[in-house]
């Protein structure tokens, strides 16, 4: 079978090229990583606060839960600072006439094809902390039971509205 040639009028963002995320998605990635931090620290914190205080432990005890605390605190903030960018380093995708290829992990790396003809709907979706710095995260619905939904998160909310059309099915034809 010989591979389709799009109309020129058509190609747009489906033109073969291997893209990467937007960098907005760093800072992103990293405000959220700050807040998980945050999260994991605070009742860590009281909880070393709740046994020094219940208990009164000899020094050496004490300086170990808050070495401890600060130890947690600091390697979590500092592997989530340094996260987006590896993150970022190996994610790309590629929109091409016949659907759409997600590459992306750090150690574990995988590439996700999804053929255009598999796939039933898609969204484009927004948190708050996503519209601040305008990005979106492209869902991808397919037939089937692998993969069945496929995110692309980190891309400009107007890349993924114009991936999420490119997306849906021909005019008159059945994507399913």
């Amino acid at each position: 079978m010989l591979p389709t040639i799009p109309e020129p009028a058509s190609v747009g963002i489906a033109d073969g090229v291997r893209r990467s995320l937007d960098p907005r998605a760093i800072p992103l990635h990293r405000v959220v990583g700050r807040i998980v931090t945050a999260c994991v620290s605070l009742p860590l914190g009281a909880a070393v606060g709740v046994l020094w205080g219940g208990f009164g432990p000899p020094a050496g005890v004490a300086a170990l839960l808050v070495g401890t605390w600060a130890t947690i605190t600091g390697a979590l903030g500092w592997w989530l600072h340094k996260w987006p960018v590896l993150h970022h380093r190996h994610a790309s995708y590629t929109v091409n006439p016949d659907g759409i290829e997600i590459r992306n992990g750090v150690v574990w790396r995988k590439a996700i094809n999804v053929p255009r003809s598999r796939v039933q709907h898609t969204d484009v979706s927004q948190g708050p902390l996503e519209r601040r710095y305008g990005l979106g995260t492209l869902g991808i619905y397919t037939a089937g039971t692998d993969y069945a939904k496929v995110s692309l998160d980190g891309l400009a909310h107007e890349t993924a509205l114009e991936i999420r059309d490119h997306l849906l099915p021909l005019e008159g034809a059945d994507a399913v």
